[in-house]
């Protein structure tokens, strides 16, 4: 579903290696956590997949659309929450959602019902009629992720999705997620929850430094029968080990 081959960028001309020659395959049906400190990559590798950041070298493809050279088919293959909130935020919420199924071609039956379902789930049904501009942190959250699942893309990427939801609407995006894979579809998603990871993910990635240093199931990276995933992860990153895992 998701490939990235040996994918390296740099910034400041060449100076500072984000991302250091990575490799990762993510299979259909499987909810991958993507973990590292801060600075360690984890925005930078997501903004490649999604098209926002060009590649400098590798190879980025999304259920066999390569991100550089077929990136509407690619782009249509996934869905993206972003870290940030960067938002239309003078359009009402059912205005962007809108804006957002016509961009996904979303046919206005299937949409009308999509939303609906979403507005519910999250509870924003009165706060669509209202400014974006008026919401608060949590809103925002909820409007960006409804947006991006609208057109049900077989790959989620999700950049700390569950920050600011409240605790139903996050146990509620959890099962969608869970429900999502279980239908034969991705999550590819970051977060510094490790509870939350530990809990949901069937494999895990951690990045450090821009190097992939461990990738497995939690039974795979644990050391002792006893090991958390927070053990584990500091035990790693601390380390700074660069060998692949």
């Amino acid at each position: 579903m998701l490939s990235i081959q040996n994918v390296s960028k740099t910034y400041s001309k060449g100076k500072v290696k984000a991302v250091d020659n990575i490799s990762l395959s993510v299979k259909k049906g499987e909810i991958f956590g993507f973990l590292g400190p801060n600075g360690a990559g984890k925005t930078t590798t997501i903004k490649m997949i999604t098209g926002i950041l060009p590649i400098d070298e590798g190879k980025i493809t999304i259920n066999g659309f390569d991100i550089d050279k077929d990136p509407i088919k690619a782009k249509m293959n996934m869905g993206f929450v972003p870290d940030t909130h960067d938002i239309y935020e003078r359009l009402k919420g059912i205005e962007y959602l809108n804006f957002i199924a016509d961009v996904y071609e979303v046919p206005s039956d299937i949409r009308k019902e999509r939303i609906n379902k979403y507005l519910d789930m999250f509870d924003m049904k009165k706060a669509a009629g209202q400014p974006i501009k008026s919401y608060s942190h949590g809103m925002k959250q909820k409007i960006i992720v409804t947006g991006a699942l609208l057109h049900q893309p077989p790959l989620w990427i999700m950049d700390e999705p569950l920050t600011g939801l409240d605790p139903k609407s996050s146990h509620l995006l959890k099962e969608e997620m869970n429900s999502h894979c279980a239908n034969g579809n991705t999550v590819f998603f970051s977060t510094h929850v490790l509870e939350v990871a530990e809990k949901i993910c069937h494999r895990i990635g951690i990045i450090n430094k821009g190097k992939i240093i461990a990738v497995g199931t939690i039974d795979e990276l644990r050391q002792s029968q006893d090991s958390s995933l927070e053990s584990i992860f500091l035990s790693l990153t601390e380390e700074g080990s660069g060998a692949n895992a």
